[in-house]
């Protein structure tokens, strides 16, 4: 078994899949209504900065994830008391007997998954020492830990790399530091704020991700007693504080994932109200789903998403950092775009290997041609490094049902749209990465009115 097969058995163990593959018949709409919870990209995070408080944490509005429980069994191992409430969405969070794990127990509960990393800073205040494993994750792109190491050693941190892993210690405690990013990394962001909270003096983070579950964790951190200040020129100040509290906190919703079910609804010619999600989160896909000839309807509890019933209108994107295009939204949307006629263009200049999930696609029938240049925008980081980063789509094609395998998480959920969209018959193996990102997505399938068997 390859190591992504491993990953996605794991991913649909997590959450009672007892097989990989799903056969769909495509070719419906889908309708309904269906709840969003807790965004991924922020629940785990709040999860890790848990670690640093000495006092119990609750966090709400928690979806029932994969990753979620990933993170639960790191913390536990960590010495974390760890109470789920999973229908009810909520967790309890007890870190006053923390202690060090060992380096297998942190391998048989990661996986693949990136999230040890994090759990450096708050160990090292904590312990005084942390171990992680090699890390994996979603497949679109070099994602290095260098970064996280520099910083850390910025901090102070001793990075020693062992057979097994890396070992950090801090035998002179952490201290603020001036750090620069390059690229406003989202998890290099998430590493310096869960290292300098606690580190000695001032900390100063230039050129920092700001989107919304950035700022809902910085939410989290002042209320466990953090001074963080935030500029509008993408400079964090952070002022160590010699120990911190306990939070209770209710997440935002998962914005990517409601943007997700926004295209399915738009691929399948369906309607489908999303409720929990938000217009200011989303103010950026809006417009470009307003743009592609989508409808929505703002409400108080949710946003209703659905096909106009005439053609699509083919858009060009170029994802980026917040306030820009997300580049989780532009895989879910793709797969609508095929049915725009005329040509649509997607570059993408924040991970530079998103487009292997178009393989499927074009196997289905789309038409899709990849290109190094940067098409349809400025030139990007990736212009001159011979990466395929730009995406042409023609349409409208006819799209019919294929034999196809998960990639990624974002992919792999533009795979079950484009099998629910095709016409005929779509077999869709390691499902179960997608199980790290959508929660009881087959359930929500159903009452929207899919039609589908799962391997048994």
């Amino acid at each position: 078994m390859t190591s992504l097969n491993q990953d996605a058995a794991r991913a649909a163990k997590f959450v009672g899949l007892n097989a990989d593959t799903i056969t769909f018949h495509g070719g419906k709409p889908l309708n309904g209504r269906l709840l969003v919870r807790g965004a991924k990209n922020f629940v785990t995070k709040a999860m890790v900065a848990s670690l640093l408080g000495d006092e119990p944490s609750v966090l709400r509005n928690v979806p029932d994830i994969s990753d979620v429980r990933v993170v639960a069994g790191l913390l536990e191992v960590h010495g974390v008391k760890v109470e789920r409430d999973v229908e009810g969405g909520e967790l309890r969070l007890d870190p006053t007997n923390v202690k060090v794990a060992h380096m297998a127990e942190i391998n048989a509960h990661a996986g693949s998954s990136r999230i040890p990393i994090l759990f450096c800073g708050p160990l090292l205040h904590q312990l005084g020492e942390a171990f992680i494993p090699d890390l994996g994750g979603c497949r679109i792109g070099d994602r290095p830990i260098d970064f996280h190491l520099s910083a850390l050693r910025s901090f102070g941190a001793v990075v020693d790399k062992l057979p097994e892993g890396i070992r950090l210690t801090a035998p002179n405690g952490l201290r603020g530091a001036k750090i620069r990013l390059d690229y406003p990394s989202v998890g290099a962001t998430e590493q310096v704020l869960l290292t300098a909270v606690r580190a000695e003096g001032m900390t100063e983070l230039t050129n920092a991700a700001t989107e919304p579950e950035i700022m809902d964790l910085i939410n989290v951190l002042q209320k466990m007693g953090a001074i963080i200040s935030v500029d509008a020129d993408r400079v964090i100040r952070i002022e160590g504080v010699s120990r911190l509290g306990g939070y209770d906190h209710f997440s935002l919703f998962d914005r990517n994932e409601a943007a997700s079910w926004a295209a399915a609804a738009l691929a399948t010619r369906g309607e489908i109200f999303v409720e929990g999600a938000t217009q200011s989160e989303m103010l950026t896909f809006l417009n470009v789903f307003r743009k592609a000839g989508g409808i929505f309807e703002i409400h108080r509890d949710g946003i209703n998403f659905k096909h106009p019933g005439e053609d699509l209108k083919p858009v060009v994107i170029e994802t980026d950092v917040h306030p820009g295009f997300m580049t989780d939204w532009q895989q879910p949307l793709v797969v609508a775009l095929t049915q725009a006629p005329g040509v649509s263009i997607v570059h993408e200049t924040v991970y530079e290997q998103r487009f292997g999930f178009t393989d499927a696609l074009v196997k289905m029938g789309a038409t899709i041609e990849l290109h190094r240049e940067c098409l349809g925008g400025q030139s990007c980081r990736f212009g001159q490094r011979n990466f395929v980063h730009s995406a042409v789509i023609s349409g409208p094609t006819q799209m019919h049902g294929a034999d196809i395998e998960v990639p990624d998480l974002r992919g792999g959920f533009s795979h079950l749209i484009a099998a629910l969209m095709a016409d005929g018959v779509s077999r869709v193996s390691n499902v179960g990465i997608i199980a790290r990102g959508y929660e009881n997505f087959l359930t929500k399938l159903r009452t929207l009115g899919a039609e589908f068997t799962v391997e048994s």
